[in-house]
Formats: structure tokens, sequence, C-alpha cells
């Protein structure tokens, strides 16, 4: 018997969101940092402080859409020695103990390098509600769609203010669970605006389907969360979060910090 991921559980938190009259809070942590154990401590503390949905980024050597906080926390993970099985583990407390939608933020390679049929399974029975691909090519996601749809994940793509319409269209028609719209060209990091860019490629992705479109990508604090709940149906936070945890003195004063950042950025997002 094929295990059940939480796609639907995915789509009801953000439809519940949504029914509130604000924007969903989606948190990024990696897997790994500052350890496999101090990673799903901080997941912990972000659903404590408002969290809405988590997503767990898989460390990779090479991230490309990652800007310097992210990789500095890879790094230390990989350095840690960190695993897909880690990963899975990641997902799996941190679903138990919350019971909010957790996925995997990822880049391809180590899922081709793992087995698709492998990973999808494992992830479902670990409770995952899907996958992030920001590299995975649409048109050469037939195999990685066809199993996460028979396992019940979500399929997320990334979407850029560089995409032409019909490729938004593209893209989004794959998709399932919520399109990632790249509030900007570039790295993950803290930026000091998030905006026109994001809000017109918001506008123009909700014109090609019904999926919810959250925006990630330099939203730090409660003001710039309030200005993107504005326009997207979610708000999803990394790097501010990261780098919390980065320049902790220890570590309850890093999860101390995270929780009071979700805290502050759970208000931006349901400020009318």
């Amino acid at each position: 018997m094929s295990a059940n991921g939480n796609i639907e559980l995915l789509s009801a938190t953000l439809a519940k969101a949504k029914s509130e009259d604000r924007a969903a809070l989606v948190a990024y942590l990696p897997a790994g940092f500052p350890t496999v154990d101090g990673a799903i401590e901080a997941v912990k503390a972000v659903v404590a402080g408002g969290a809405d949905v988590v997503e767990i980024g898989l460390p990779h050597s090479d991230p490309v859409l990652d800007g310097p906080v992210i990789q500095t926390a890879d790094d230390i993970a990989l350095r840690g020695g960190v695993k897909i099985a880690d990963v899975m583990r990641t997902v799996r407390e941190a679903y138990e103990a919350t019971g909010v939608p957790i996925l995997v933020m990822t880049y391809w390679n180590p899922i081709d390098r793992y087995g698709v049929e492998r990973f999808t399974s494992e992830l479902a029975a670990a409770g995952g509600a899907g996958c992030i691909l920001p590299d995975l090519p649409v048109q050469e996601s037939a195999l990685w769609r066809e199993h996460a749809r028979e396992h019940g994940l979500a399929t997320v793509f990334v979407v850029a203010p560089s995409s032409r319409d019909a490729r938004l269209a593209t893209i989004t028609e794959a998709g399932s669970g919520f399109v990632y719209a790249a509030s900007l060209m570039g790295v993950t990091g803290t930026r000091e605006s998030v905006g026109d860019q994001a809000q017109d490629l918001v506008r123009r992705t909700r014109a090609t389907t019904d999926l919810p479109v959250c925006v990630g990508l330099g939203v730090s604090n409660a003001a710039q969360a309030k200005q993107v709940a504005g326009f997207a149906d979610g708000v999803i936070v990394g790097s501010a979060f990261v780098k919390v945890l980065l320049d902790a003195p220890d570590a309850q004063t890093g999860l101390d910090g995270v929780r009071a950042l979700a805290g502050e950025l759970a208000e931006g997002v349901r400020r009318s």
C-alpha cells in the first residue's frame, strides 16, 4: 500500500487563510541546520510563532537560487553530514509535532540520484505535503508529476518576473498545491522592498490558474509581509529566519528569535 501525502492539507490550509481574509505565512528552514535535531526544533518554533506552512530545504552544494545566508546554512548542514534520510526524518517529526503542511524545497539533482519513486514514496510516508522544485523544467517533469500525484504530493513550480504569459500558463497548468512566485530576478535574501514586479507577476500568474500564488524572495519583516499579503495568497520567508539562527549566540536564543519573528510576520499577513 502506498502512503498518501498531504496535498489536501496544504490546499485546506491555504483556503482557510483565504477564508480569514489574510495571506498564509510560509516559513523556510534548511534541514540539518544548525543540526538535524536543531532544525526540527526550529520548525516547531516558527509554527508556534504563527507559520501556517513550512518548507524544509534539502541542502545542496550548489544552490543556484539561494543567497549567501541560506548558502552558509546549507554549508553547515552538509559539513554536518546531512543526508536525504535526515530530511525525511525532519519532515516526519516536524509534521507529527505541528500538524501543519510540510514541503521539501530541493534542486532536482539529489532526487534524480536518489530515485523519483523512492523519494516520493518516502516523502508521502513521512507526511510530507509536496515539493518545491526551483530548477526542474516543466517539460522534463512528467515522471516526477506522475509519482507525486500517485502519492498525494503537491508539485510546486517557481515562476519569475521574466516568465512570459504563455510560459506562465504552461508552468501553472503542470503545477499543484500553489505557485511559488519569485518576487524578483536573482537569489534569495532580504530586500529593502518587495514591490511592483511581484505584484505584476502575481496578477499575470492568477490570469492563468486558480492555484494560490505565494510570493517569496526578499520578505524579511512585518511591513513587507503586510505589503505582499495585500496582493498574494501566501508570503514566503526564508533568509530572515535562517539569519536569526545564524546570528544567535546559542540554540535557545535562536529558537526564541525565530518564534518571535514568525509572530511579527504572522501579524503582518493578518493586517487588513
